[in-house]
């Protein structure tokens, strides 16, 4: 057995909301084994009262579910295209080392298996070619980068997903996970609802206070 998350929209007032889900585990590495997994989450989602679930990762049945995943976004920035995966990784600030910007330059498979994010001690602060950005809240980064590329493409993301109440990430583990995809596309969706994406997108100081907020409310 293992406990999944659904991420959602809030109507309360906040970013998102989260349902935790016990589901049956099918172990493996396989697409088809983590698929398995999707089928068993979105099912018990339902019979807990979601209506329509994406999952958004690499193993998403659906087009959109994988083309919002971290290995498939793509962030422009000083004229530059670089994938998330590449970005994020390569602006982490560690005791003994980095950014590594090199990583920009990678496949987001690369990057994130690159040994010097595992041997470079804890994570002090980001680093994105000349900005600085703290490591609190633990995902506020993370997420920046990622709805940042979604607030691009605004009336794509509207109409793409407005017809989901849920989004997961199969791979995304609670106990040992800060970042997930799913948890931000939540967020993006509420912040299209309630028309104030491009606003608290503007500058990172707006967005940090908006999750702040959020997180501290939980």
């Amino acid at each position: 057995m293992a406990v999944r998350p659904v991420f959602y929209p809030s109507i309360s007032g906040q970013l998102f909301g989260r349902t935790d889900i016990t589901i049956p585990w099918h172990g493996g590495f396989s697409v088809t084994q983590k698929q398995k997994n999707v089928h068993e989450l979105h099912d018990a989602a339902r019979r807990s009262g979601f209506k329509n679930v994406l999952e958004v990762s690499s193993k998403s049945e659906t087009e959109i579910g994988r083309r919002l995943s971290a290995f498939s976004l793509i962030l422009k920035i000083e004229n530059e295209e670089i994938p998330f995966e590449c970005a994020y990784q390569g602006s982490k600030v560690f005791q003994y080392g980095g950014p590594y910007q090199d990583l920009y330059k990678k496949t987001p498979i690369e990057a994130k298996k690159d040994t010097r994010i595992k041997t470079s001690g804890r994570i002090i602060s980001f680093k994105l070619f000349n900005k600085s950005f703290p490591i609190s809240p633990p995902n506020v980064f993370y997420d920046w980068i990622y709805i940042s590329i979604l607030a691009n493409h605004e009336s794509y993301i509207r109409d793409r997903l407005s017809e989901f109440d849920g989004f997961t990430d199969i791979e995304f583990n609670p106990e040992k996970s800060i970042n997930c995809q799913a948890r931000a596309v939540a967020i993006t969706m509420a912040l299209i609802r309630d028309n104030q994406l491009q606003e608290t997108m503007s500058t990172f100081d707006k967005f940090e206070r908006k999750i702040s907020q959020a997180f501290g409310a939980l």
